[in-house]
């Protein structure tokens, strides 16, 4: 017998939903971590299951460092690393991939249980079960990721790592969306909306993605300068390969991503002007406030990370505000979208 879902019901959802959302935020911070002291290819082996325990005795350690030994970031990078240095590296790729499962199961069994219980509307049904879907390809998709480094050249491709960086991303907006609803009944999207507002938020994730290929390529270290690129505004050997360098020069990619970030800003400032001066609702003002606030605190940590030489913690946040900016923007979009005036 179908069971009326009620208003407790959606909010416990919303709780839920916010754990996870909060975890995978969580997820994305370690991930840029791990790229960041390249401890991404420590762990040669997937083992999806036998992997969640760790080497547990002095034999065990010895066991997974000869087999990093094996491969080639070793062999033409760290030749020569000591076993206490292979630890370190070896546990930031080890609690990456734990907490990719402890996700999975966070999600999957309150999933079961409140669908057992009746609990999630109709309309919601089939929404988190793509959810759970998309989370278990990103998780393929990450291993996809690792195997590009295990072969001649020792650094995983910068097209997989953008990959599974966005479809992160796309998990974790696609969460706060459902929780943007669930916990603003009243602000239903109307018959015919507008959804205008979601350019905003192509743009900001289209930033992330540059960002992604910045990361995979280790562009960051090609002109630790603002805002100047070495002695000029455009550096030369810009496109020098063709419309290829967009993804594969490191110069090129640094550019685009900087480009990028200076139309967002100016976006966002025309955006806002209209929104405060047009708007008298308080969610899109309130809204309109956090991506200002989100994106200043953005563009401050970037020029920071390029003039530390990306020092880890630096570009760690710098990579942690990129998600917190998507999520001002799904928020002011939302607000947008379920204006009552628009309705």
């Amino acid at each position: 017998m179908y069971r009326y879902v009620t208003d407790t019901d959606d909010r416990w959802i919303a709780r839920w939903l916010t754990l996870c959302a909060v975890v995978i935020f969580g997820m994305i911070l370690l991930g840029g971590v791990t790229r960041l002291t390249d401890s991404g290819l420590s762990m040669v082996e997937w083992n999806p299951i036998m992997g969640t325990i760790p080497p547990l005795s002095a034999e065990d350690w010895q066991m997974a460092f000869d087999k990093y030994k094996q491969f080639p970031e070793y062999q033409k990078i760290n030749y020569g690393m000591s076993l206490a240095s292979f630890k370190v590296i070896f546990m930031y790729e080890y609690l990456h991939r734990v907490l990719g499962r402890l996700i999975g199961l966070l999600y999957f069994l309150p999933l079961v249980f409140l669908l057992a219980r009746g609990m999630v509307k109709r309309e919601l049904t089939p929404k988190l079960l793509a959810l759970f879907v998309l989370g278990g390809c990103q998780g393929l998709l990450g291993w996809y990721m690792v195997k590009s480094g295990l072969v001649d050249r020792p650094d995983v491709s910068q097209y997989r790592l953008t990959a599974h960086l966005g479809l992160a991303i796309v998990v974790y907006g696609y969460m706060v969306w459902l929780i943007l609803g669930l916990t603003a009944p009243a602000r239903t999207i109307p018959p015919l909306p507008s959804w205008r507002p979601l350019w905003l938020v192509a743009l900001v994730y289209l930033m992330i993605l540059t960002g992604g290929f910045v990361a995979g390529t280790d562009a960051g270290y090609s002109y630790p300068t603002w805002p100047l690129m070495g002695d000029t505004f455009v550096p030369p050997a810009l496109y020098a390969d063709g419309w290829i360098s967009a993804f594969e020069q490191v110069t090129t990619i640094q550019f685009n991503h900087r480009m990028l970030a200076y139309f967002v800003v100016i976006v966002v400032a025309v955006v806002a002007v209209r929104n405060l001066s047009m708007s008298r609702d308080k969610r899109v003002r309130n809204g309109v406030y956090l991506l200002l606030c989100a994106l200043t605190i953005q563009v401050l940590l970037g020029i920071s990370a390029l003039l530390s030489q990306v020092a880890i913690p630096v570009a760690a946040a710098h990579q942690s505000g990129a998600v917190v900016l998507l999520t001002a923007v799904l928020f002011f979009a939302h607000a947008r979208i379920t204006e009552p005036s628009r309705i």
